[in-house]
């Protein structure tokens, strides 16, 4: 193309040749779409503040501007996200996306048409039923790492993927060692692979971010939230928890268990209008005192996790309130159930009525307003101070048993595992127990002051 033809183009597509440019003397070359049309995905797994979000809404406006008639999707972890972010955001498409190409925005439906009649829609992974019908050319996941329902949002966004000739997906995310994402990366290991994976850190970008924010960013260097949120580096699953594995204390394998005091099973009954591979599951705890000079304590001595509806569920728990724990094989004197605690909502909702109808010892657990996240911070730290046991494996010595190892594995990757049911049951099963006043986390150990020298504790909130 010469001069005299750039004369002679209509200032639309001025407009557009104008942006291209621009973009391509301003991007780094991490931010530049790989050429071809042999890929599927391009997976950008890069820090905070590396210029994922505007990446992502250069490729997605600049394909839906030179493509006349195409739909497109961005989606985000909620409708929020996508207004306030990817569409209305200062590097969403709105901001790069000349307003010459752009027809009109619906904020309410966060839809943007073009003057070529392609239209960009929005989505949030919080609502992924919506994806399931429309069709597109290319779509945009954003955060993928930080959606509600990853597999579920992602498999509708490929199930409608389909128009075209090749139609791809652009996926930029601060990583989190989550299964969607651990799969991006395995199949970008492999040379015959569709999916193209960038990596990069925050500090790439350093000449577009504030000085402030890098230094404060800058002190999370050498940490794990540093690797993961700075450095983009995937964690082990098991790095990224709330928990840690050391944090659980270990029953010697030879040693004679224990005496319970107290048995709670404690429930997590699966949901199905979100998901439809959602599991049942059953945490059970001892209470028991380990030594005359140790705090009374608590173990996990049986969990299990199923998939079942109610009419499988109901005979499953009521045969469960009549095991005894402890008995003379294995662990000792034998004990029943004491208390079957139930969260009360979905299916949980009825088996509480269906068990207090049988007599059986239930009550139901209300958490309030406190999410997965909180409840499991707020129990976390007797689990740091070795109030919680778990039997040692035989043939793994310094191991939990085998039957534990799903429990172990989903309780200390929460919140980047795929399923939570084993975390719900155990954090509503020791708060419970905290609260009733079995177990709890000792204050402070005394120090040599006399009484008269003691310094007094403040409320901070009075002063």
């Amino acid at each position: 193309m010469n001069l005299n033809d750039i004369d002679d183009l209509p200032l639309t597509d001025l407009e557009l040749l104008n942006w291209k440019v621009k973009w391509l003397n301003t991007a780094r070359d991490k931010q530049i779409t790989p050429e071809g049309s042999w890929w599927t995905t391009w997976v950008v797994c890069a820090g905070r503040g590396f210029g994922k979000t505007l990446l992502g809404a250069q490729d997605l406006g600049q394909y839906a501007c030179e493509n006349a008639e195409v739909r497109c999707a961005v989606i985000a972890p909620t409708l929020n996200d996508v207004r306030a972010v990817c569409i209305e955001g200062e590097s969403g498409l709105l901001s790069v996306i000349p307003p010459a190409l752009i027809q009109s925005y619906n904020k309410s439906l966060l839809e943007i048409y073009l003057i070529n009649g392609s239209i960009i829609r929005g989505f949030g992974s919080d609502a992924f039923d919506r994806l399931r019908g429309p069709q597109h050319h290319r779509a945009w996941c954003d955060e993928l790492a930080a959606w509600s329902y990853p597999e579920d949002t992602w498999s509708m966004m490929k199930f409608g993927l389909r128009l075209g000739e090749n139609p791809q997906v652009i996926v930029t995310t601060t990583p989190k060692p989550i299964d969607l994402v651990r799969s991006f990366f395995d199949q970008a290991a492999d040379e015959d692979s569709s999916v193209i994976l960038t990596t990069g850190s925050t500090y790439e970008n350093s000449a577009n971010l504030a000085k402030s924010f890098i230094d404060e960013m800058s002190e999370l260097d050498g940490t794990k939230l540093g690797r993961q949120e700075l450095f983009a580096e995937l964690l082990s699953e098991l790095e990224g928890g709330i928990v840690n594995e050391s944090w659980f204390k270990l029953w010697a394998h030879d040693r004679p268990l224990p005496v319970f005091q107290y048995i709670v099973q404690s429930y997590d009954c699966a949901t199905s209008d979100k998901t439809t591979n959602d599991p049942t599951a059953c945490v059970v705890l001892g209470v028991f005192k380990p030594h005359d000079d140790k705090p009374m304590s608590v173990m996990v001595i049986d969990c299990w996790s199923e998939h079942m509806q109610y009419p499988d569920l109901r005979p499953k728990v009521i045969e469960e309130a009549t095991v005894v724990y402890g008995d003379e094989n294995e662990f000792g004197q034998g004990k029943k159930v004491d208390l079957m605690l139930i969260e009360d909502k979905s299916a949980g909702i009825v088996l509480i009525q269906d068990l207090q109808r049988a007599g059986l010892p239930v009550r139901s657990y209300n958490p309030g307003r406190a999410d997965k996240t909180m409840r499991l911070n707020l129990v976390a730290p007797l689990i740091m101070r070795g109030r919680v046991y778990l039997p040692e494996s035989e043939e793994r010595k310094g191991k939990p048993r085998r039957w534990l190892q799903p429990f172990v594995t989903q309780v200390c990757s929460f919140p980047n595992a795929r399923h939570d049911d084993y975390v719900d049951a155990l954090s509503q099963g020791l708060r419970v127990l905290r609260d009733m006043g079995f177990i709890g986390i000792d204050p402070a150990p005394d120090s040599d002051y006399d009484d008269d020298e003691r310094p007094r504790r403040q409320n901070p909130y009075a002063m």
